[in-house]
């Protein structure tokens, strides 16, 4: 799900795949790809994404954490039950 946080902090900046390819320094085509989940960014790219955007890397991996579909502990249930809630709110932006 790295894929679609990395899409959805771009959108909630209302910028274009352009825009932010150049703030960031990579092509077009590979932003594209990591948002389409065809690339799996590395950890220098997500680096890049929080210092553009001034946001934790931990904030996105928190975002971005997948967790199993039927989790087994009350906290994991928790974690689930907020981080989408979390990014439905911020899709909606």
């Amino acid at each position: 799900m790295i894929n679609r946080a990395l899409k959805i902090i771009r959108e909630s900046h209302s910028l274009s795949l352009t825009e932010t390819a150049k703030r960031l320094g990579l092509s077009k085509a590979y932003v594209s790809e990591i948002e389409n989940g065809k690339k799996t960014p590395s950890l220098d790219t997500v680096n890049q994404y929080a210092n553009e955007f001034d946001i934790p890397v931990s904030s996105i991996m928190f975002f971005s954490e997948q967790l199993d579909d039927a989790p087994t502990s009350k906290s994991s249930r928790t974690r689930n039950f907020l981080s989408r809630k979390i990014i439905r709110l911020l899709e909606t932006n």
